[in-house]
């Protein structure tokens, strides 16, 4: 299977954590429009004919675009790759933007999965990160997503914000529970330099703080059904998501768009300048040609923040039967440890200690 994702740079408001390449201004919107559908065309063939299952719009802020212009992209992919259906085609929003007559429309134009960026329902936590929205008008955009007939349905949260307290970050949990979507996408705040809170300064909540925080994530989540199969992301039954899934199972992806990585399954993996002036100016991708210890480094830190977790006969096979003798090795000491599981096909890390994933990981890197 293949994706596509479509990066849109645009927001109307620039949130204070993003780290994510956007501009706070829509005056060439339809000019970078033009452009993606001719890097769209003009990289066909990075992807087999036929070989399309998901499409993301992710950006930015996507839902700045009509349903029209959306609609444009699907039909585009749809015709160059022969794709008469799709897995999955899922459109980011923010609840501001997502009035019925829009939802509508995004339905019309084959949008059949919303991933709405709420971030919290707690309207002090929406001023402090800068969202446009309230938590009044994230639980109607859910709502209204609902009734015109969006069945798939993610929401993303934050937590580990200074100063959200305990009793805070429930609260935001219940309320989208109460909401019975079908995926939840829970991130902690990372202080990058470039955003507003690290010019800043803010500094990162206490490690206790964030270990709290994630246990009642988990346990909220769990207790309501979900299935945690990602670090951050948990589904009901059925209700992965298709589109990133692909990423961490290293199937290939083409990605259109300033800043838009892609990678061909193999062995080659290209990226976009992450500047629009250069982007619209024609300056080609980056490439790097991957090598086997990068490839192994790779493997293990997708598939280690996942509930599968590795499989040490597929590492034989791929990269030798030192190498996996070596990973099992250590694997065996963080099961002994508690850190680690074994499974049918390997090891894997307990949800419980998903937080601490990227210390285990490292310890195994090539």
């Amino acid at each position: 299977m293949s994706g596509i994702y479509i990066h849109i740079p645009f927001c109307r408001q620039i949130c204070r954590y993003c780290d994510f390449h956007h501009v706070a201004s829509l005056a060439r919107k339809d000019g970078m429009l033009d452009a993606i559908g001719r890097e769209i065309d003009r990289r066909r063939a990075e992807i087999g004919c036929g070989s399309v299952k998901t499409l993301y719009f992710g950006g930015g802020t996507p839902s700045v675009c009509t349903p029209e212009e959306i609609g444009r992209f699907v039909r585009q992919v749809r015709e160059r790759w022969r794709a008469d259906t799709f897995e999955e085609v899922t459109l980011e929003a923010n609840p501001d933007d997502l009035t019925p007559a829009y939802l509508d429309g995004l339905r019309e134009a084959g949008i059949d999965r919303l991933s709405i960026g709420i971030q919290s329902f707690c309207d002090d936590h929406l001023r402090r990160m800068n969202r446009r929205h309230d938590a009044r008008r994230a639980i109607e955009a859910v709502r209204e997503a609902q009734a015109a007939g969006f069945g798939n349905i993610t929401i993303d949260l934050i937590y580990g914000l200074p100063r959200m307290t305990a009793r805070e970050w429930q609260y935001s949990l219940d309320r989208a529970v109460e909401l019975d979507v079908q995926h939840l996408s829970a991130y902690h705040l990372t202080i990058e330099p470039r955003t507003f809170f690290g010019r800043q300064g803010l500094q990162p909540v206490d490690e206790s703080v964030s270990e709290e925080q994630f246990r009642i994530l988990r346990e909220t989540l769990s207790a309501a059904g979900f299935e945690h199969y990602e670090v951050s992301n948990f589904a009901r039954p059925g209700f992965r998501a298709r589109h990133n899934s692909s990423y961490w199972h290293g199937e290939p992806y083409l990605g259109a768009g300033p800043s838009a990585h892609s990678y061909d399954g193999a062995r080659c993996r290209r990226w976009n300048v992450a500047d629009n002036r250069r982007y619209l100016a024609g300056e080609p991708p980056g490439e790097e040609r991957l090598t086997d210890t990068d490839l192994l480094n790779e493997y293990l830190m997708t598939r280690l923040r996942t509930a599968e977790g590795i499989s040490t006969d597929f590492i034989a096979a791929r990269f030798g039967a030192e190498q996996a003798e070596r990973i099992a090795a250590r694997c065996g000491d963080f099961a002994a440890a508690g850190d680690m599981f074994r499974t049918a096909e390997g090891f894997a890390i307990p949800a419980e200690r998903f937080l601490v994933s990227d210390f285990l990981i490292a310890e195994l890197f090539g």
